[in-house]
Parts: structure tokens; sequence; C-alpha cells
């Protein structure tokens, strides 16, 4: 019986991820509001009903591909603030650059799904991006609350910097996208460039207060 019981649930997982790769093909060239239930039913090639067996609606399948999209970014992103650890040097800015870069390379559909549907039609989705967005800019405010340059900082203004630094990816990332092959790279170097302008207000931000 356990052995029918897994050979089922590995079935359903089965079809529920080829139900968020045929969205996310199609989303491509559309925004998720526009996207039926019955286009990505019949890309995958099951009944429309088997789709409320994996997702409420369209939203939570949106929701879903937030967190695809997103989630496996947490572990790999604070790795990189802790190796780095020396604060604003160029070691931190390159990996974070390369971070990006790397991303857009391997997951193009998924960055371009962030950055479509981030002011997009879905509130839901909306919202999911947006907490994804404010869990990384705390993972971020925690690691750099442990550096020597944050001494004496006040929390609030730690978390502004965090933000600003998660935004700055996420503009990276849409950026990067959109470039022409030849033109990545000149993307790459402004966003170091832009890094490094947000490192030399950290070390004078407190002289200013």
């Amino acid at each position: 019986m356990s052995h029918t019981l897994g050979i089922r649930q590995a079935q359903k997982q089965k079809t529920r991820q080829a139900l968020l790769d045929a969205a996310l093909q199609l989303l491509a060239e559309q925004s998720l509001s526009s996207l039926g239930l019955r286009e990505v039913t019949r890309a995958v090639g099951v009944a429309p009903t088997a789709f409320y067996r994996h997702f409420r609606d369209m939203g939570d399948l949106g929701v879903a591909l937030v967190e695809e999209a997103l989630g496996s970014l947490h572990t790999t992103l604070v790795a990189l603030l802790a190796a780095t650890g020396d604060g604003d040097g160029e070691e931190r800015i390159a990996a974070t650059v390369e971070l990006i870069v790397a991303y857009v390379r391997t997951h193009p559909a998924h960055v371009r799904f962030i950055a479509r549907e981030q002011h997009g039609g879905v509130q839901a989705v909306r919202s999911a991006i947006g907490d994804q967005l404010t869990l990384f800019a705390e993972e971020v405010k925690d690691q750099f609350a442990q550096e020597p340059e944050s001494a004496g900082w006040d929390p609030d203004d730690l978390l502004m910097l965090a933000r600003m630094y998660v935004d700055h990816m996420v503009m990276t990332a849409s950026a990067l996208l959109e470039a022409a092959p030849d033109a990545q790279e000149r993307v790459a170097a402004s966003a170091r460039r832009q890094l490094r302008l947000v490192s030399l207000g950290r070390h004078h931000w407190l002289d200013e207060k």
C-alpha cells in the first residue's frame, strides 16, 4: 500500500511541476492576469479539473512560481554575504553581481516573471514577491549588523541600506534580462560601480548624522 501511495504522490508532484513549467513558458509572452487556466492544462495535457488538485486558482499557481523563483536564493545570498564578510570590499561587490549574472543566465524565465509581476495585476502574487524581497532585506540587514562597518548604526537605517542592496539586485537582474548579449558586461560593470557608491555612502553615513 505504501508503495502505491508513493507512486501516486510522485505522479501528483510530477503533474504539479508540469503545470508550473507550462505556465512559466506561457508567461514569456503575457502577464499572469491574462493567462487562462485552460491554456495551462491544455499545454500539460490534463483536464481543467485536474488543475484544482494542485492549486486553488491561477493566483495560487503564481505564488508557487514566486517561491520557485526566489526561495532557493535565500541560502545562496546569505552564504555569499557571510563568505565576503569584510564589509563593502571588491570581493563582495564582484560576487554579488556575479550571483545576479549567473541567476539571470540560468533562470531567465523566472527573472522575467518576477520583473513583470512585481507590479502586475494579481494581488496575491505582488504580495508574495513583496514578502520575499522583504525577507531578503531582513537577511541582508542581519548580516550587515554583524560587520564592524555597521557599528553605531540605527536598525532602521541598516534596514534601509539592506533594502537598497536588494532593490539594486532586482534592478540589475531586470537590466541584464533586457540587455543584448554583447551589452551584458556593460550592465554588470555599471552594477558594480553602483554598489561601490552604496559602499561609499555606508562608510560616511554616520559622518552626516
